[in-house]
């Protein structure tokens, strides 16, 4: 099951930190004074619904928000093409999952949202905002960051490192090559019984997060050289037994969280940890190995990246912008609606201001107590938002599977990459 379909099967989620909710304050901007109608669609079951009923709609009396989830599935609304969707479905503001959002930024059929970014850009995180920007214009806005992280076993870090603490953790992974040598340590010291992860697949996201340039540049497919760098480490870390022979969202990933991996060959084995971003945390691990809590921490691992995430944008034809305008402004920026929301939910919110406050008395028991959240915010900082392009899912795709053709042995590197390149060219014809 994709990643997509997990977070909108979840409708609610249990507060972890200790907090309680409070009543929405009345909006003090002029905002709450606006009239008229407006649709907002989502393909899937988003947070925004909630967020409209509980907050915006109790601080707005007079605008008429209609909230739908348009004709066809979320399957095939990823496939449609932006200017077919907004013909068929009409919508004033919609909400758009990270693996489609350049699609539509890029699409020329967005209002840009300058005015409204630039009036909040000081209390939101930045990030969001690079991934949705395109010829020097905003075009959506995000709620929420989603940072990856590291997720480890305690009772393996104290097992075969000595400590669980997360600093001296990070020691060990602070680089790719850090991550490697810790990949065979743990393998040494554990007789070959400890993988560093279940399956490579995971660390693609990882290595993304460091490159320095995206796919396509100047109209070309561009190999960074920290994707060469991935490749030999996929290629190492499999031919060495340093990683678990799954994949991702398979039976066998989700077992390894609760300890119960087994590989193709029926062999039972340790896996030290997982790299998920934020909502891992709530919609994997909580929900697929419950009986593990306490013994996880997190760090940030070798590089800082992101997965995942909602943005709102506004159809450049909404006959109301200025409700569209004040909608989104409100559900992915205003302090009271998302301080409510975070609280909740257990989301990590772009609001800095609420980032602030939550990071002061945070503490997660599946985390043996870590202040996620305080992690969390601090790994979002590092995050470089302006390599995002709308042909990633089908490069990365194609580059995946040239990456695995070589790792088993069906093709060179020289062979797999150049592939890579061709197939991954006539995307851009």
């Amino acid at each position: 099951m994709k990643k997509t379909k997990i977070i909108a099967s979840i409708v609610a989620l249990s507060c972890t930190m200790g907090v309680l909710s409070a009543k929405p304050k009345a909006d003090s901007s002029s905002g709450k004074s606006l009239s008229g109608k407006i649709k907002v669609l989502s393909a899937m079951d988003s947070e925004a619904a909630e967020m409209t009923e509980k907050y915006f709609k109790p601080t707005h009396k007079k605008a008429d928000v209609e909230y739908t989830s348009g004709s066809v599935e979320w399957g095939e609304f990823t496939k449609q093409e932006p200017s077919k969707v907004f013909e068929e479905e009409s919508p004033d503001v919609i909400i758009l999952e990270s693996s489609i959002l350049r699609k539509y930024v890029e699409s020329g059929l967005l209002l840009p949202l300058d005015d409204v970014y630039a009036s909040v850009k000081k209390d939101v995180a930045e990030y969001p905002a690079k991934v949705a920007s395109d010829g020097g214009h905003v075009y959506a806005m995000s709620w929420q960051v989603c940072p990856g992280a590291m997720y480890y076993r305690r009772s393996l870090a104290k097992k075969y490192l000595g400590t669980d603490d997360p600093k001296k953790v990070q020691a060990y992974f602070a680089n790719p090559k850090k991550m490697l040598e810790t990949a065979r340590l743990l393998n040494s010291k554990s007789f070959g019984n400890c993988l560093l992860t279940s399956t490579i697949d995971e660390l693609l996201g990882v290595y993304k997060g460091s490159r320095k340039q995206p796919w396509v540049v100047n109209g070309a497919i561009t190999v960074d050289p920290v994707m060469e760098e991935y490749i030999d480490t996929a290629k190492t870390l499999t031919d060495e037994g340093l990683v678990g022979d799954t994949h991702m969202w398979w039976d066998q990933w989700s077992a390894a969280f609760k300890g119960e991996y087994v590989n193709n060959d029926g062999e039972e084995k340790e896996v030290f940890c997982t790299f998920l971003p934020t909502w891992g945390l709530h919609y994997v691990l909580k929900k697929n190995a419950p009986e593990t809590s306490g013994d996880w921490a997190i760090c940030q691992g070798p590089t800082a990246w992101f997965n995942g995430g909602t943005w709102l944008a506004a159809s450049k034809d909404t006959k109301n912008p200025e409700l569209a305008k004040e909608y989104i402004k409100y559900l992915t920026s205003d302090y009271d609606c998302l301080l409510n929301y975070a609280k909740s939910s257990g989301d990590t919110v772009s609001n800095l201001k609420v980032q602030a406050e939550l990071q002061k008395k945070t503490s997660e028991p599946f985390l043996g107590g870590q202040n996620h959240y305080k992690e969390f915010c601090s790994y979002a900082k590092k995050i470089n938002g302006s390599l995002v392009q709308s042909t990633d899912v089908d490069i990365e795709d194609i580059f995946s599977r040239e990456v695995t053709a070589y790792i088993n042995g069906e093709k060179t590197k020289e062979e797999a990459l150049n592939d890579f390149k061709t197939a991954a060219a006539e995307l851009l014809d």
